[in-house]
């Protein structure tokens, strides 16, 4: 099932092939937990959205018909986060202990050290960027989405898209020059 597109393994999901369901879960499993961990507050914050977001899929009353089923995926999670953050009105940032488990365990311990403060700096300033810069930044490097899918699941055009990446690499640049 691994050559299978997303499309045609939800489909045969929606036709009871719990097996195709499953393929789709392991492609997705990082990278939407990541998207959803560098934007919240807490792992708790991101485990909770990560299940709501896997939830709607599998109960969606308008479930995914076409396009990407990654597009559609992440929208989903996006979604979620929007409405938590309106609920609660929280400013996203990561959660140190989940990050620093996600990366290379093998380092040397200056190497370690490094690495640490260039995750926390990287999550301070992802934190003081506008949500929007931020937001199309995870999109594009913890998403893997294009400038258009992003464009399209934000609503927005291409080329705000383009300007919102371009600042706010800019700003991470700038403090994080020495972790390049």
């Amino acid at each position: 099932m691994d050559g299978m597109s997303d499309e045609v393994l939800f489909r045969r999901y929606r036709k009871g092939d719990a097996p195709a369901f499953e393929t789709l879960y392991q492609r997705y499993r990082q990278s939407l937990y990541l998207f959803l961990l560098r934007s919240c507050d807490s792992s708790a914050d991101a485990d909770e959205l990560y299940q709501d977001a896997w939830s709607r899929v599998i109960t969606a009353t308008k479930p995914f018909r076409e396009g990407s089923f990654k597009a559609y995926l992440f929208r989903i999670a996006r979604n979620l986060q929007i409405d938590r953050y309106r609920r609660e009105h929280l400013i996203p940032v990561s959660d140190d202990e989940v990050v620093a488990q996600v990366s290379d365990p093998s380092p040397t311990p200056d190497a370690r050290a490094n690495e640490q403060d260039c995750t926390e700096r990287m999550k301070r300033q992802l934190a003081e960027l506008p949500r929007e810069q931020s937001e199309a930044f995870l999109l594009k490097e913890e998403g893997g989405f294009t400038l258009e899918q992003i464009a399209e699941m934000v609503r927005v055009g291409r080329e705000t898209i383009k300007s919102r990446l371009r600042y706010a690499l800019k700003q991470l640049r700038k403090v994080l020059e020495d972790c390049l």
